[in-house]
């Protein structure tokens, strides 16, 4: 029996081919439908394109920059699962084509791709580039799957494909706990695999602040780093808690170099994810504030939490974690922050927070109240709008565009401002009456770092509510309260994970799938082509078995490999 290795997307793994063969051949199982998420036109036809050793790799309308990236990251994934070299050089009897149709002929939709296989040819062509990294995630998902016997034969198909929604992301919170570059690396290649676009990087918290800023250096020299407490507080599911053990603290932390930023966002776009760094303020300031306490009211140095805020309770009568809007030398730190930030990341975007502002320090400091009165604001609520409206205006004259969680809505949002709607659908309701744009990332189903199954096997996580793979799967991005108008303003969704529980790699892949998968099928396919049971079983079409020979952890209890 021959065992092969193969690779595919950095992911190693190995099929035992006539095992598998055997399988196929026994159920009558076609593969046409493995490639997640489903397309929309999927046809197989009576041909098959055989891999041998006079295969061709050749592109059209390709820039530099993209080719030099797209051609040797296909060449490679095939070379090392069939040991043939892919001749990149000229033209060969079969040929591997990759496309970009020319502007005369782009349609509307820029994701929008195309896959043909026949006897000569496998022709990947799209209107972007995004949508030919699309393409080939699609033909190696199809590849992979059908990669059983050598040599590979390749049954003849035809897809048209787009997806259903703009906006299809992740959020990482790396300020709870910390991700190195390769761990962000690795997070990318699964979204891309399964053509999310958007990286929403929550880079700053109470708890850390991960991105280097070179005027302000205390900022990752200080506020980068905590003391966290080994056998720290543990929350059940019932919403209790056990103490932790007498043991010394540690220091913890990290953070991420200008350098390194920008390594991650080109590494993201070429594989058709745009990364969006968020910001948080006023509020979840606390690491900055400890270590530039100048900006907060009271002007003086509070210890930061020593830990994640599962991991010790903090007293937020003693810990202010806002900046004050009433110092204008506030606005200035904030302005420069941003300046570096811009810098680093050319998205259009900017995320700035704007949640869970507790806003006691400004009701009993006398700069926040003079800026009240100065501005004629009736309360608080209106102080925070005033103040994310000065850093919105900022962002706006270097032509960016603000998103901020639902909370943002609370005194007047930034008229130009995104809402990011996790508190429910209200968010997305009161947003799209009031004619913002909204993106859909309900804590209930979207947030990850919840449990999956209701089960004491689990690992822990937030508790809050389970957030299982079915209701990930058919959960409607679109309240019903919206009429169309209202409906035409939401740009897509986003999936969450805050990662208090979360402090390995192998726990954080643990929590994304299977639901990431069922995540980008739900917005991809929509109601058009989504079915729950068809989408399980394309999971046990090989998607479980590349995870778990590529040594990726997964929730286990839909992985049933009796379906071949």
């Amino acid at each position: 029996m021959e065992n092969c290795l193969y690779s595919l997307s950095g992911f190693n793994f190995y099929f035992k081919g006539n095992i598998l063969l055997l399988f196929l051949l026994l159920c009558g199982i076609s593969l046409q439908s493995q490639i997640i998420p489903n397309p929309e036109v999927m046809n197989m036809n009576s041909e098959s394109f055989m891999f041998d050793s006079k295969v061709g790799l050749v592109y059209k309308n390709l820039s530099k920059a993209d080719r030099g990236f797209l051609i040797p990251y296909l060449k490679k994934s095939i070379e090392k699962e069939l040991g043939i070299i892919v001749d990149t050089g000229k033209k060969q009897p079969k040929n591997i084509i990759l496309e970009i149709n020319t502007k005369s002929a782009r349609e509307q939709n820029d994701e929008s791709y195309q896959l043909y296989i026949d006897r000569t040819k496998i022709h990947l062509r799209a209107n972007s580039y995004e949508g030919l990294f699309y393409a080939t995630q699609s033909f190696l998902q199809y590849f992979t799957f059908y990669n059983y016997s050598i040599p590979v034969k390749l049954p003849g198909l035809t897809v048209y494909d787009k997806p259903a929604v703009n906006w299809r992301g992740m959020m990482l919170d790396v300020s709870r706990h910390f991700y190195s570059v390769e761990a962000i690396k690795r997070v990318l290649d699964l979204i891309a695999y399964y053509k999310l676009n958007v990286f929403h990087w929550h880079l700053t918290d109470n708890e850390g602040w991960r991105i280097q800023i070179k005027k302000y250096p205390k900022l990752t020299t200080i506020g980068a780093w905590r003391n966290e407490i080994p056998g720290s507080i543990f929350y059940k599911k019932d919403s209790s808690y056990t103490k932790p053990l007498a043991i010394e603290p540690y220091p913890y932390g990290g953070f991420y170099t200008q350098q390194q930023i920008r390594e991650v966002v080109e590494y993201a776009r070429q594989r058709g994810v745009m990364v969006i760094p968020e910001i948080d303020l006023p509020g979840h300031s606390a690491a900055a504030l400890t270590a530039y306490p100048e900006y907060s009211c009271e002007g003086y140095r509070h210890p930061a939490p020593n830990s994640t805020l599962w991991n010790g309770k903090v007293d937020t009568d003693k810990v202010n974690f806002n900046y004050c809007p009433g110092k204008e030398s506030s606005f200035i730190f904030i302005e420069d922050i941003l300046t570096e930030v811009m810098e680093l990341f050319p998205s259009r975007y900017i995320h700035i927070g704007g949640d869970e502002v507790d806003k006691q320090y400004w009701q009993r400091c006398d700069e926040c109240q003079q800026r009240m009165h100065s501005e004629r604001l009736k309360d608080e609520n209106e102080l925070q709008s005033y103040f994310l409206k000065r850093v919105t205006s900022f962002l706006e004259k270097n032509n960016r565009t603000v998103i901020g969680w639902d909370d943002i809505l609370e005194g007047g949002a930034p008229e130009s401002a995104i809402i990011m709607s996790w508190r429910g659908e209200k968010g997305a309701i009161n947003g799209a009456k009031q004619n913002h744009h909204v993106i859909m990332s309900p804590s209930n189903p979207f947030y990850f770092n919840r449990y999956q199954d209701d089960s004491a096997k689990e690992p822990l996580a937030a508790s809050y509510s389970i957030n299982t793979l079915q209701r990930v799967y058919e959960y409607n991005i679109w309240p019903e309260q919206l009429d169309e108008n209202g409906k035409g303003l939401i740009k897509g969704g986003q999936f969450a994970v805050w990662t208090e529980f979360i402090s390995s790699l192998e726990h954080l892949e643990y929590m994304l799938l299977p639901r990431l998968p069922a995540f980008s099928e739900n917005l991809w396919s929509l109601d058009q082509r989504k079915n729950y049971n068809d989408f399980i079983k394309r999971l046990n079409q090989g998607h479980y078995d590349v995870w778990k020979r590529s040594g990726i952890r997964f929730h286990p209890k839909y992985y049933n490999k009796s379906v071949y």
